[in-house]
């Protein structure tokens, strides 16, 4: 009778295992639903539909160290989801055996209303993105094929590709749509702000309220939009770091016109973004708007709206006006989107 047991107990463990091996493409389908208050998508979900088993897959690979040469850095390293997936405390970016990046981790968040990605516009598409930090000698230092054999030779990716695309393939093509999958839900829309804006109860409260229209006099011009990025490229008056010598868009398109520009980031949860700009150099957004008011330099390249009507360079703004642009941006801020357990490793 144990006997009998103990080899029916065999026999239904191989069944199940024998299932999970051969569960096929079967998706399971997810909307993306924009918010009321946001534009329209920039991405094409026709060419990369969104699935439970997708942004699974995604999600376990942004969190996978094996994507670099010493499998110890993964995506999510440099992104930490408490800080808007930048790398906290960190003027510049690290990479692996300890190598420091020449630029600042831009957040990840609403990626799927962006038509260009990093601080220079060099990824045209989000499917596209993350080649640049993998294949960088100082980031992640690896090449796609090794990536792929490395995920061929895991015990659990052979199914978990199976279940997320038709042809099954563990490739290129398929770990970079799963990472997209991923990254398209990171949505970041439900700030004091957003529930202001739609009415859901929120008020601003008098120092918000100024503000919020210093912000629209002096600020909206290039932060626009509910994304507060016209996502443009603009030289801003920063001083040249020496020590990095970054050209900015300049060295995507090689136009003069295009020297030390960078994209105008969003400003949605800059509160915990620190440090800011495309550098690292500002660790507070009271030296952001000092800068602004008094420590721009001409690079030759200035965008427009930052020269005042006698030839200077900056943004008036008094102190009141700066602590009233802090408070307001500070409802910005989405605890939502920051503590969400769909984005954390565990």
């Amino acid at each position: 009778m144990y006997r009998l047991f103990t080899i029916t107990c065999i026999y239904l463990l191989i069944l199940s295992c024998q299932s999970e091996e051969d569960l096929g493409y079967e998706p399971t389908p997810v909307d993306f639903s924009i918010p009321s208050n946001f534009p329209s998508m920039e991405y094409d979900l026709n060419n990369n539909p969104l699935t439970e088993q997708g942004i699974a897959l995604g999600k376990k690979l942004f969190f996978d160290g094996r994507l670099s040469s010493n499998n110890a850095i993964a995506c999510a390293f440099c992104h930490e989801q408490e800080f808007a997936f930048t790398h906290h405390g960190h003027t510049l970016s690290h990479g692996v055996n300890g190598n420091i990046g020449f630029r600042n981790t831009p957040p990840l968040q609403n990626l799927a209303f962006q038509k260009e990605f990093g601080w220079d516009g060099a990824a045209s598409h989000l499917d596209l993105q993350p080649i640049i930090p993998i294949t960088n000698p100082i980031e992640m230092d690896e090449t796609l094929e090794n990536v792929i054999e490395k995920l061929k030779a895991d015990s659990d990716y052979p199914h978990l590709f199976k279940q997320s695309f038709e042809d099954g393939e563990i490739n290129s093509a398929n770990m970079l749509q799963a990472l997209s999958q991923f990254m398209l839900t990171m949505v970041s829309s439900n700030s004091i702000y957003d529930q202001v804006k739609r009415g859901e109860g929120p008020v601003f409260n008098p120092l918000e309220s100024q503000g919020e229209q210093v912000f629209n006099q002096k600020c909206a011009s290039c932060h626009s939009g509910t994304l507060f990025t016209d996502q443009s490229y603009r030289n801003n008056g920063l001083s040249i770091n020496s020590r990095l010598d970054d050209k900015g868009r300049f060295l995507v398109l090689e136009r003069q016109e295009d020297l030390y520009k960078f994209k105008v980031p969003s400003l949605r949860n800059v509160e915990v973004t620190a440090p800011y700009m495309h550098d690292g150099r500002f660790s507070t957004l009271k030296a952001v708007l000092d800068f602004y008011d008094t420590g721009m330099v001409d690079t030759g390249t200035i965008d427009s709206s930052l020269v005042r009507p006698d030839n200077s360079l900056g943004i008036d703004l008094t102190e009141q006006e700066k602590e009233s642009l802090i408070a307001f941006l500070k409802t910005l801020t989405d605890p939502t989107f920051l503590n969400d357990d769909q984005f954390s490793e565990y």
